[in-house]
């Protein structure tokens, strides 16, 4: 039995709803895809998909999407829009921390999850294991913040990241070609908060 818990069971259905969070993402989807030349040939993966705000606006330019999330509630809410988004989609509940799956992608995508993973630079090896040669990565997350962005208790190992840390382990996983920039800014009543982009390949 899978004893993990979902943070997320009682937020899925309403995710969408709070505009500061869908703005956020379209941000950084709109420089994902300024940044990163998809193509239609090309099959990535979103670690940390929840309910595919980020795949959504990158399906257009790719042939399929691997959405890989280990909140049921947030799977759920996936498929039921999956119909909409516009290239293939395949869902998994799975913990890529964990165990890896024996796939090979185009590109790795992922937003405001990392700061959910405690191990990080493990968790960089084993996207640049899962890309193929020239492989994308995308990756966004808050700047360092005081904990004040989580409200409640969500599985956050992470007050956001020092960018130069973050780029090193990016480094030190192999990845090359590395840039880290400003996506977003993250409106809240009680603070903003920056969200940077990290791009690079394998």
């Amino acid at each position: 039995m899978d004893m993990q818990k979902d943070y997320f069971k009682h937020k899925a259905e309403k995710y969408e709803q709070e505009v500061a969070r869908t703005n956020n993402v379209q941000n950084i989807a709109n420089k994902i895809t300024n940044e990163i030349d998809y193509t239609k040939n090309m099959e990535i993966l979103d670690f940390g998909s929840g309910t595919g705000l980020l795949l959504s606006a990158v399906a257009p330019f790719v042939k399929k999407i691997t959405a890989i999330d280990i909140s049921e509630s947030m799977n759920k809410v996936l498929q039921n829009k999956s119909q909409d988004i516009k290239c293939d989609i395949e869902i998994l509940k799975h913990d890529l921390t964990k165990s890896t799956i024996n796939r090979k992608f185009d590109g790795i995508i992922s937003s405001m999850t990392i700061h959910h993973v405690e191990d990080v630079g493990a968790l960089f090896e084993i996207f640049y294991d899962m890309l193929n040669i020239e492989g994308s990565i995308a990756i966004a997350d808050l700047d360092l913040e005081d904990g004040s962005f989580h409200k409640e208790d969500t599985g956050v190992f992470h007050f956001g990241f020092d960018r130069n840390e973050f780029l090193d382990i990016a480094k030190k996983a192999g990845f090359k070609n590395l840039k880290i920039q400003t996506a977003s800014i993250v409106k809240k009543p009680y603070g903003e908060y920056s969200v940077f982009l990290l791009t690079g390949k394998k």
